[in-house]
């Protein structure tokens, strides 16, 4: 149903290659520099391919396809395109959305960290380099000094100078969650200046944020190259490469190995957050979305692996530099970012150029990925609400007031004990249980109640091209069995969350952690269960009504779908 009020119809994307953009600007993301190599290291090297590969093609590409061509047969967000398509599924498409606004709130956190860093690489002396500074303690090691190298392989309780710069100037961290502190004002600046770019770049709408990207988009992927040509060619890097790759078949049997291959391509491929839903929605109704979704996938996965690379190849040099193995020195997340790759710069020639080209590379796949976010939420609202959020200026004003909410609530991220909320809604909010569980309903709302079938007779009716006979079996049986067994695993290897593998959080912080969990989790059943009880007739005429899909939508109005009975509602 493409909703058209008396004040606006909705957007569509200019051109193709703004949707192309900014698609590949919303999978290809942080995750793919700084979580992806590390993975593939820890989880058995080239032998993490397998388990990922095949990740891929159960449930990332089935996934990522179905998303797309939902939001561009609907033509609608990520709340309204459920209501369209399956009523009784709509709390999918709500717990959806409240994922995107916990990762509103944390996202734009780490652009701020970056922006900070950003700007600290112009200075003349590293700030990270060195432990003559007033944040630095006793026990700093300053790695730029091969005499203070030696110190450090000998001597348990030294810190380096980037953690000490990451802990203590940056953060400041307190002793806890408890212990909230003041707001770090220079943080504060940094955020409000994302904040300020985000919002001048979608308050307009897609034919803005479609603009932008042409540029944020494309220029990570220069400095992704020139980052690389440079990681190659220092000394120690083919050692850092071959830890990356180094096949160790034995892992395959641990499923740690399985669950993290299968968190990091729902992750990666931004499945099941309905992001990819929303582009979708902004497509003309005839784009052949299904080439689409194997060529950005495809993109999303070989820059993963190129990127391991470029990580990699620094991260060799910086063991070699260190007199320590390569385990020693390889993070993941933060730790990659703000610790291991800033302290790799320092010892190289021209630090400062290296971490400018790192962090600005860093800020603009960020940037791409709040994009979407950001117009994942904002969009959903309007679809709710047409008539209000489409009038002219109402859109610019609604914008506004969500970026000012996320703001203030973002103000307990970036105080002294704010790390410790940020851990907290990432590991919970954000987790990919939730995802997961919100994976196993959609695929089997569209599977078993809407019908694969017609799933595939939509897309051929908008892109003259029938899915291969795999995805119906995906959407089906494949996608939701692993991910429900994924979701299994999760729930029985859960371990609570720790900040630097010692800190506990006291026990009122995990009941918060777990309210945010399942907030969404709890969503998809409970609406439907909700839908259920306030609908009328016997329980057989409710169930038909809620399972049976909007008559505007396209085949539906053609007349060439027939009605869904009870006797077609298979789960």
């Amino acid at each position: 149903m493409n909703v058209e009020t008396q004040e606006g119809k909705r957007e569509q994307w200019s051109s193709k290659t703004e949707f192309l953009l900014t698609v590949c600007g919303n999978v290809v993301g942080l995750g793919n520099v700084w979580r992806f190599p590390y993975l593939c290291y820890k989880n058995g090297g080239g032998a993490f391919l397998v388990p990922y590969l095949l990740y891929v093609g159960l449930c990332g590409l089935p996934l990522f396809l179905l998303e797309t061509s939902i939001g561009q047969y609907t033509q609608q967000g990520i709340v309204t395109c459920w209501r369209s398509l399956c009523p009784l599924a709509e709390g999918v498409g709500r717990a959806e959305l409240l994922i995107l606004i916990y990762d509103s709130i944390i996202y734009l956190v780490i652009l701020a960290w970056t922006l900070f860093y950003l700007v600290f690489s112009f200075s003349s002396q590293l700030p990270w380099a060195s432990c003559g500074n007033t944040w630095n303690t006793d026990q700093c090691v300053d790695f730029t000094s091969l005499n203070h190298t030696a110190n450090w392989t000998s001597k348990i309780t030294t810190t380096s100078a980037a953690t000490e710069f990451w802990e203590r100037r940056v953060l400041a961290i307190s002793g806890g969650i408890d212990e909230v502190g003041s707001v770090r004002w220079e943080l504060m600046l940094c955020l409000l200046a994302c904040w300020a770019v985000c919002y001048f770049c979608i308050w307009k709408g897609i034919r803005y944020s479609g603009k932008v990207v042409y540029f944020t988009a494309t220029f990570p992927y220069l400095m992704l190259l020139v980052l690389l040509v440079r990681g190659l060619t220092l000394p120690g890097a083919w050692e850092g490469v071959q830890f990356y790759l180094y096949p160790d078949p034995v892992r395959l049997a641990d499923p740690q190995v399985w669950m993290e291959a299968g968190t990091q391509v729902f992750f990666s491929y931004c499945v099941g957050r309905g992001s990819q839903t929303v582009l979708g929605s902004f497509n003309k109704y005839n784009n052949n979305c299904y080439m689409d979704s194997f060529w950005l996938c495809l993109l999303n996965g070989c820059t993963s692996f190129v990127a391991g690379f470029a990580v990699f190849s620094v991260l060799g040099f910086m063991a070699q530099k260190q007199g320590v193995s390569v385990a020693m020195v390889a993070e993941s997340g933060p730790g990659l970012a703000f610790i291991a790759f800033p302290q790799a710069a320092a010892m190289m020639p021209f630090p400062q150029l290296w971490t400018v080209c790192f962090f600005f590379m860093l800020l603009l796949l960020g940037i791409d990925t709040q994009f979407v976010i950001m117009e994942g939420v904002i969009t959903s609202f309007i679809d709710l609400f047409p008539v209000t959020l489409r009038r002219p200026r109402y859109r610019e004003g609604f914008v506004l007031l969500f970026c000012l909410s996320c703001f203030l609530i973002q103000l307990t991220l970036i105080t002294e004990g704010g790390i410790f909320v940020f851990q907290l809604i990432d590991y919970y909010g954000c987790s990919g249980a939730c995802v997961l569980f919100v994976a196993v309903f959609e695929s089997l709302a569209v599977g078993w109640i809407f019908g694969a079938d017609h799933m595939e007779d939509a897309i051929k009716d908008m892109t003259a091209q029938r899915p291969c006979v795999l995805f119906r079996l995906c959407w089906r049986y494949f996608t939701p069995l692993v991910s429900l067994s994924s979701f299994i695993l999760h729930m029985v290897d859960y371990k609570p969350l720790k900040f630097n593998r010692w800190y506990m959080y006291p026990d009122w912080a995990y009941a918060l952690g777990w309210a945010m969990a399942l907030s969404s989790i709890l969503l998809v059943p409970l609406w439907g269960i909700g839908k259920i009880c306030v609908g009328t007739g016997s329980l057989r005429q409710r169930l038909a009504v809620l399972c049976h899909p909007d008559d505007e939508l396209p085949l539906t109005r053609q007349g060439n779908r027939q009605n869904t009975e009870m006797e077609t509602f298979k789960i």
